[in-house]
């Protein structure tokens, strides 16, 4: 028979089930009430909790906090029990009417069974979630990128250098607080935009970048404010908090972190202690703080570590940055234009702003007309050209508007008398300066101290750059601002500038007339026939026209004129009608071919600088000329006779020698600045006896001194501010001698020479040696010129006596230029290498004695230094080491073109 399955349930057990069941299900009806009413309240229990978490959530999200996930989910599903609750709590009523006999049981049993449950599930989903939700933290620190985005130009054209440079020194160099300067829209923000941006390119060790506009306005609370925002912690309560609690607040969150703070725009010194960031300290030297500035000297203020000078862009990349502007659609538009836009792109002189600006407004100029009157108005108006009056020049403004006071601001405008691209002599445009009245009259060397002050702070400000040595410049833009600044200021400067733009007529006088400063300078001018009315003119620049002839009369009306430049002008004769400028106090004739200084300068009584350097012409000054000058300050003699003159006038040179000029020159009591030739033993010691006259000098060029065949040069080491010497046609000079073992002892130091920066020595036939140079540790430039009987520069043998001094020689460490020509007996230049730290150029001719050099491996850093010289002579020198030679190699460049050098040997007058 087949299996059989057997089940035996317990009757019993299945009862209490279904009268289970049946009282559970009983009971979602008759406990449905008692449940409306505890949703009621359970749902406003979750409302107000759900409440406090949001208001949790906001307060954290201002602080740039990110709610955590949890949180939101919870929130999430309170928002779905809610709308649940909400739902039923609508319908109860018309359920509960449907309850009967006590609310026991239901007109509609499974309608009530059905709400009643879903209460019931509600009701626990509710109880569910206020469990949930005691959260003790809703929110964590957002971890965003290290800094935000900034827009610019992808390309940023020309700064790739620098870029590399800057980016090096933060992430490599121990320097923590780094200067960027340079002058008004040069692209020192476009530069610290580009390093902002670099931060995002890949990983760093950096924790957060915060970039902060200073500009002008510095106010502290300001740069605290954006701090903050960018750190996340500004809300309600930081802007109650006083600016020392809000500093405490930014250096503990710094202090913790390896940051970078890049400021822009820097005018003055920015307090980091007062903003809160933390200096730096072995805690957090990594942290950087970045700056850019239009003056050097705030990078002194704000102690930067190190500093990195924006320039102009070079001539291909500007030419680059201006053809993106352009556009090529217009370069091509016509034959003519692309050398045309060529020109239009370099009178922009390399500034990105300029570039910019004009090449947006030439982008839509198709034809070659629109372009040639580009360039004119460029060349002689700038301002009217569109966009630099209105964006570029105000914006430069500001540099101009923040010089410390109106002296220095006429000081900058006064070099837009200049031509473009010209490079200015220090010494004369201080002159001009004293002669203006611009500089104050104080202690001795007060005004040559007080110019040479404000054109540090003009250079430190960007708006003027370093020319040759002793020179500055005025960038191109720079100097247009100032011309458009100056018409601005109509009354006050009211200028007139013609200056090196090829002129071979004078302007019409008529524009003279209102005029206060007229610059003609530079030009082909031959005549000036009209004869103008100029009440106002305080200044006249009519140098560098060669052949100009000026009659007579022609100052008759200008009796307020200051300055008078008539410098490098072929003058035979004076014009006599110069006694007329009784206001005159600075006369420049220097370079001119004048020969005699006429009686009428008797009545410039209050001139202050007269300019007689290298005027080789002039062989006669009446006597009491000069000294009738009560006022003078500044005369300048350096170079007044040429060697040519020599022969035919001997002794009755300068109205019978220097010896008369010098007894001359004791009464002038306001005397601060002297420049002299002197051509004997006697007239250099009437200068030496004097304590006034050697406070004064400044320059000496001996010439001739045939009356000696020994010069001791020590008494000119009394001279403390001699900064340049010549000794030229010394023929019988055998020796510059010095009492080393007594001026060592006396000074108790090698160095005596200390403002000596220029030494020309010519023509000194049998001069042998200048080992006085040993002792002008600042000499930059060097130059000897045909000295057939020179052996070396310096010599050891001098120092056969004071033995001890020779380890302390470090000579030529400031040396920019060295020139040797025509010195065939030359052997040596100094007995062992020199490091040369700051040698840039060497001209070595004529001088195939010369075997060696002193020179060291380390000399050619970068390959900075350039060797002009013989081919035959390079190749056949002699080395310290092979690695020295390799390092050099790259440096030489030939002074002759192939067969030219014998040509030249030919041709070369010995004397």
């Amino acid at each position: 028979m087949g299996n059989i399955c057997s089940i035996t349930v317990s009757c019993d057990a299945i009862f209490s089930r279904c009268l289970d069941c049946t009282a559970t299900r009983a009971a979602y009806v008759s406990e449905l009430q008692a449940n409306i009413d505890a949703l009621r309240t359970e749902r406003q229990r979750l409302i107000e909790a759900r409440n406090d978490v949001l208001r949790k959530v906001a307060a954290a999200e201002q602080q740039r906090m990110r709610r955590l996930n949890k949180v939101q989910g919870w929130l999430s599903r309170v928002e779905a029990v809610e709308a649940d609750a909400d739902k039923l709590i609508r319908d109860s009523p018309q359920e509960i009417e449907k309850l009967c006999l006590g609310g026991y049981c239901s007109k509609n049993f499974k309608s009530s069974y059905n709400f009643g449950k879903q209460v019931a599930k509600t009701l626990s989903d509710v109880a569910t979630s206020l469990g949930e939700g005691a959260f003790e933290v809703v929110a964590d620190r957002v971890l965003a990128s290290v800094a935000v985005e900034k827009p610019t130009d992808p390309t940023g054209v020309g700064l790739e250098s620098t870029l590399q440079k800057v980016w090096r020194c933060i992430v490599e160099d121990p320097a923590v607080i780094i200067g960027i300067y340079g002058m008004g829209g040069v692209g020192k923000t476009t530069l610290l935009t580009h390093i902002n941006n670099k931060f995002l390119e890949g990983p760093n060790t950096f924790d957060c970048v915060i970039w902060v506009v200073v500009s002008k306005d510095l106010r502290v609370e300001n740069i605290q404010e954006v701090i903050a925002k960018q750190m996340g912690f500004f809300d309600d309560s930081w802007r109650a908090k006083s600016v020392e609690e809000k500093a405490l607040e930014i250096f503990n969150s710094l202090s913790e972190k390896k940051f970078v703070l890049l400021l822009d725009d820097v005018w003055e010194r920015v307090d980091l202690t007062k903003v809160g960031v933390p200096l730096p300290r072995p805690k957090n030297m990594a942290s950087k703080v970045v700056f850019t500035t239009r003056s050097e000297e705030v990078c002194g203020f704000m102690e930067a570590h190190r500093k990195f000078k924006m320039l102009c862009l070079s001539d291909n990349d500007s030419w680059d940055l201006f053809q993106q502007k352009v556009g090529k659609e217009i370069l091509n538009s016509h034959p003519d234009i692309l050398e045309l836009a060529q020109t239009v792109a370099r009178e922009c002189g390399g500034l990105p702003l300029a570039l910019i600006t004009i090449g947006r407004a030439m982008a839509c100029k198709k034809t070659p007309e629109e372009w040639r009157y580009a360039i004119q108005l460029l060349s002689s108006s700038a301002s009217q050209f569109p966009g630099l009056g209105e964006g570029v020049y105000p914006l430069l403004k500001f540099s101009y508007d923040s010089l410390p006071n109106d002296t220095i601001r006429s000081c900058l405008l006064y070099c837009s008398l200049y031509p473009e691209d010209y490079c200015i002599s220090k010494e004369n445009l201080i002159d001009c300066w004293i002669g203006e009245g611009f500089l104050n009259e104080s202690d001795r060397f007060g005004e040559q101290n007080q110019g040479y002050f404000i054109l540090g702070i003009l250079l430190h400000a960007c708006l003027l750059e370093e020319g040759g040595d002793g020179e500055v410049k005025m960038h191109d833009v720079i100097r247009d601002m100032s011309l458009w600044i100056a018409c601005d200021l109509k009354e006050k400067e009211n200028f007139l500038v013609y200056a090196g733009v090829g002129l071979t007529k004078a302007p019409d006088v008529r524009e003279w007339e209102n005029v206060r400063r007229l610059s003609l300078m530079q030009n082909e001018i031959a005549n000036l026939t009209e004869i103008p009315t100029c009440p106002h003119l305080l200044t006249l620049f009519l140098d560098n026209n060669e052949s100009l002839k000026i009659p007579n009369d022609f100052f008759q009306y200008m009796h307020s004129l200051k300055v008078l430049n008539l410098s490098r002008i072929k003058l035979k004769s004076f014009p006599l009608g110069i006694s007329k400028l009784v206001s005159l106090q600075q006369l420049d004739l220097s370079y001119s071919s004048i020969k005699e200084l006429p009686r009428e300068l008797y009545a410039l009584v209050n001139l202050k600088c007269l300019n007689l350097e290298h005027a080789e012409e002039l062989i006669t000054i009446p006597q009491q000329v000069i000294s009738n000058f009560s006022r003078l300050h500044v005369l300048r003699m350096y170079g007044t006779v040429s060697l040519n003159f020599l022969e035919s006038l001997k002794d009755s040179i300068l109205f019978g020698g220097e010896e008369v000029l010098a007894e001359e020159l004791l009464g002038l009591e306001s005397l601060e600045v002297l420049t002299f030739t002197l051509r004997s033993v006697r007239a250099l010691q009437l200068i030496l006896s004097s304590h006034k006259l050697r406070s004064c000098t400044q320059a000496l060029f001996l010439q001739s001194f045939n009356d000696s065949t020994s010069l001791d040069v020590s008494p000119l080491a009394d001279l403390k501010h001699l900064y340049r010497l010549r000794v030229f046609g010394c023929r019988k000079l055998e020796e510059l001698k010095m009492d080393y073992k007594g001026l060592v002892q006396a000074t108790r130091q090698p160095c005596v020479f200390h403002g000596l920066r220029t030494v020309h020595i010519e023509v000194c036939l049998t001069l042998k040696d200048l080992t006085f140079l040993v002792f002008a540790p600042n000499l930059k430039f060097v130059e000897i010129l045909n000295c057939p009987a020179m052996e070396e520069i310096i010599s050891a043998g001098k120092f056969a006596d004071v033995p001890e001094v020779m380890g302390n020689l470090n000579p030529f460490a400031k040396l920019h230029y060295l020139g040797l020509v025509n010195l065939p007996n030359l052997r040596s230049i100094y007995w062992k290498p020199l490091p040369l730290p700051q040698l840039k150029e060497m001209k070595v001719d004529g001088c195939f004695g010369l075997k060696k050099l002193p020179l060291k491996c380390n000399s050619a850093q970068e390959q900075t230094i350039v060797v002009h010289g013989d081919k035959t002579w390079w190749i056949n020198l002699k080395w310290e080491d092979e690695a020295t030679q390799d390092a050099f190699r790259p440096c030489f460049k030939s002074l002759y073109p192939a067969g030219a050098r014998w040509n030249e040997l030919l041709n070369r007058n010995y004397m």
